[in-house]
């Protein structure tokens, strides 16, 4: 019969019985729950990309085609206000992201074709055409177009241009809030005081979520109109767009 200290000898000198053939179970669960986590992490890292890309894609190509829908019917040069599938195209220098179209409502699924939304409630906004209130917009910051994303590259003095079929509207940006509750529709009013202005004029409010990648809390920048010039044959951009 082998004694103790020849058995502990066959099993690597101690006490404690080998798994022949295999792992310790402690080390065999760790290995599983590491190939677990691997696997969540691909899972997870396949999700960003369709959040912030895949999505970015299908949107353009949506807006894209709205657009062109747009474009299309304007071809016969300037004439009577047309608002039919989108009314106008916005234009902020600053945010390098070319012209958006903008359409009504600022529902999730509106805006994730690619668009940007004018409000319908909690407050109405007004249309660049009406003789006063604040044309109110909202768009995504991240994924599905992500069109407003680099509002907080806007600075005050920054051009901000709506076009219609007849009209550029020229607005000047005067405030910006870096972040406020997205409860806080004071920043949408006809009349948006926190902006700093006190009577009636001719606004324009681009809102988005903040920070990026999150919707906790909005974005806001604020601007007035400057002027409005007629859009000719040629559609000859104004000076800001040029």
């Amino acid at each position: 019969m082998a004694t103790r200290t020849e058995h502990e000898a066959r099993n690597g000198g101690t006490g404690s019985p080998v798994r022949r053939g295999g792992r310790h179970p402690v080390a065999t669960a760790i290995s599983v729950f590491g190939e677990l986590m691997i696997t969540a992490g691909l899972v997870l890292g396949l999700f960003v990309v369709y959040s912030l890309w895949w999505t970015n894609v299908l949107a353009d190509r949506a807006a894209d085609k709205q657009g062109d829908t747009v474009r299309d019917r304007w071809a016969g040069g300037p004439g009577a206000l047309d608002t039919k599938d989108g009314i106008g195209f916005l234009h902020v220098p600053a945010m390098k992201n070319g012209e958006v179209l903008v359409k009504k409502g600022t529902t999730t699924k509106a805006l994730n074709d690619g668009i940007a939304g004018y409000y319908t409630d909690p407050v109405k906004s007004a249309l660049p055409w009406d003789d006063q209130g604040n044309f109110t917009l909202a768009a995504h910051r991240d994924g599905h177009g992500a069109k407003f994303h680099d509002i907080d590259k806007v600075r005050a003095g920054d051009p901000v241009v709506f076009e219609t079929r007849d009209t550029w509207y020229v607005y000047e940006v005067y405030k910006k809030l870096p972040e406020t509750s997205k409860f806080n529709v004071g920043v949408i009013e006809p009349v948006p005081k926190e902006s700093g202005v006190k009577k009636p004029g001719r606004y324009i409010t681009l809102t988005t979520c903040t920070p990026v990648f999150t919707s906790k809390y909005r974005y806001i920048v604020w601007g007035e109109l400057v002027r409005t010039e007629k859009v000719d044959r040629d559609r000859t951009k104004p000076a800001e767009l040029r």
